[in-house]
Protein backbone atom coordinates (compact mmCIF):
# COMPACT_ATOMS: atom_id res chain seq x y z
CA UNK A 1 0.00 0.00 0.00
CA UNK A 2 2.58 2.29 0.71
CA UNK A 3 4.01 1.92 -2.68
CA UNK A 4 0.88 3.40 -4.64
CA UNK A 5 1.24 6.44 -2.33
CA UNK A 6 4.51 7.20 -2.95
CA UNK A 7 4.24 7.44 -6.96
CA UNK A 8 1.23 9.44 -6.39
CA UNK A 9 2.92 11.88 -4.35
CA UNK A 10 6.16 11.87 -6.43
CA UNK A 11 3.81 12.54 -9.43
CA UNK A 12 1.98 15.44 -7.87
CA UNK A 13 5.18 17.04 -6.57
CA UNK A 14 6.98 16.80 -9.59
CA UNK A 15 3.77 18.34 -10.89
CA UNK A 16 3.67 21.30 -8.53
CA UNK A 17 7.33 21.54 -9.56
CA UNK A 18 6.94 21.92 -13.14
CA UNK A 19 4.47 24.24 -12.77
CA UNK A 20 6.26 26.60 -10.66
CA UNK A 21 9.70 26.58 -12.60
CA UNK A 22 6.94 27.44 -16.28
CA UNK A 23 6.21 30.37 -13.63
CA UNK A 24 9.67 32.19 -14.02
CA UNK A 25 9.98 34.60 -16.22
CA UNK A 26 12.39 33.84 -18.81
CA UNK A 27 15.60 33.90 -18.64
CA UNK A 28 17.76 36.82 -20.51
CA UNK A 29 21.01 36.22 -22.69
CA UNK A 30 23.75 38.98 -23.00
CA UNK A 31 23.68 40.85 -20.01
CA UNK A 32 21.54 41.95 -17.27
CA UNK A 33 18.56 43.93 -16.48
CA UNK A 34 19.34 45.17 -13.43
CA UNK A 35 21.02 48.94 -14.33
CA UNK A 36 23.45 48.46 -11.34
CA UNK A 37 25.16 45.63 -12.70
CA UNK A 38 24.68 47.08 -15.99
CA UNK A 39 28.25 47.58 -18.13
CA UNK A 40 29.82 51.13 -17.79
CA UNK A 41 28.76 53.23 -21.12
CA UNK A 42 30.94 55.52 -22.46
CA UNK A 43 30.12 58.55 -24.21
CA UNK A 44 29.73 58.17 -27.93
CA UNK A 45 32.00 59.39 -30.64
CA UNK A 46 31.57 62.06 -33.06
CA UNK A 47 33.49 63.63 -35.58
CA UNK A 48 33.69 67.02 -37.77
CA UNK A 49 35.65 68.72 -40.09
CA UNK A 50 37.22 72.25 -40.44
CA UNK A 51 39.38 75.13 -40.54
CA UNK A 52 41.53 75.90 -37.06
CA UNK A 53 40.46 79.77 -36.83
CA UNK A 54 42.77 79.75 -33.22
CA UNK A 55 44.87 78.06 -31.18
CA UNK A 56 44.91 78.13 -26.69
CA UNK A 57 47.40 76.43 -24.51
CA UNK A 58 44.97 73.37 -24.26
CA UNK A 59 42.44 73.97 -26.48
CA UNK A 60 41.59 75.29 -30.09
CA UNK A 61 38.86 76.22 -32.54
CA UNK A 62 37.60 75.04 -35.54
CA UNK A 63 35.19 76.49 -38.02
CA UNK A 64 32.68 74.20 -38.99
CA UNK A 65 30.12 74.78 -42.14
CA UNK A 66 30.20 77.66 -44.13
CA UNK A 67 30.94 75.57 -47.39
CA UNK A 68 30.24 77.19 -50.70
CA UNK A 69 27.45 75.24 -52.97
CA UNK A 70 28.86 73.34 -55.38
CA UNK A 71 29.08 73.40 -59.19
CA UNK A 72 25.49 71.90 -60.07
CA UNK A 73 23.62 72.88 -56.90
CA UNK A 74 21.29 75.99 -57.50
CA UNK A 75 22.42 79.17 -56.17
CA UNK A 76 19.05 80.18 -54.73
CA UNK A 77 19.85 78.23 -51.41
CA UNK A 78 21.77 80.17 -49.24
CA UNK A 79 25.11 78.49 -47.94
CA UNK A 80 24.95 77.47 -44.56
CA UNK A 81 26.80 79.72 -42.14
CA UNK A 82 29.91 78.50 -40.71
CA UNK A 83 29.95 78.03 -36.43
CA UNK A 84 32.73 77.73 -34.31
CA UNK A 85 33.52 74.49 -32.07
CA UNK A 86 35.78 74.81 -29.35
CA UNK A 87 37.69 71.26 -28.37
CA UNK A 88 39.59 70.58 -25.30
CA UNK A 89 43.15 68.53 -25.50
CA UNK A 90 44.15 66.39 -22.78
CA UNK A 91 47.00 64.10 -22.29
CA UNK A 92 44.96 61.26 -23.94
CA UNK A 93 44.45 63.49 -27.00
CA UNK A 94 46.08 62.35 -30.29
CA UNK A 95 47.24 64.71 -32.86
CA UNK A 96 48.86 64.37 -36.40
CA UNK A 97 50.30 66.99 -37.89
CA UNK A 98 50.62 70.26 -36.50
CA UNK A 99 48.02 72.49 -34.98
CA UNK A 100 48.07 75.78 -37.08
CA UNK A 101 45.80 78.52 -38.04
CA UNK A 102 43.98 78.07 -41.23
CA UNK A 103 45.33 74.04 -41.67
CA UNK A 104 42.49 72.16 -42.28
CA UNK A 105 41.44 69.71 -39.45
CA UNK A 106 39.63 66.13 -39.11
CA UNK A 107 38.63 66.04 -35.26
CA UNK A 108 37.48 62.87 -33.44
CA UNK A 109 35.42 64.09 -29.94
CA UNK A 110 33.31 63.33 -27.01
CA UNK A 111 30.98 65.62 -24.93
CA UNK A 112 31.82 65.24 -21.35
CA UNK A 113 29.88 67.69 -19.09
CA UNK A 114 28.79 69.96 -22.01
CA UNK A 115 32.13 70.37 -23.20
CA UNK A 116 34.14 69.11 -26.48
CA UNK A 117 37.19 66.99 -25.48
CA UNK A 118 39.25 65.67 -28.44
CA UNK A 119 40.15 62.44 -28.84
CA UNK A 120 41.91 62.70 -32.30
CA UNK A 121 43.05 65.30 -34.49
CA UNK A 122 44.44 65.35 -37.85
CA UNK A 123 45.72 68.29 -39.47
CA UNK A 124 45.96 68.54 -43.06
CA UNK A 125 47.35 71.40 -45.03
Amino acid sequence: MNNPRRIAFATLTSLFLLAAVWGLPPATTGGSSHPALAPEQTPATQSVSGKITAIGKDSFTLSVGGSHPAAGQQLAQEPATAKTMTFIIDKNTTIEGKLKVNANADVTYREESGKNIAISVHVTA
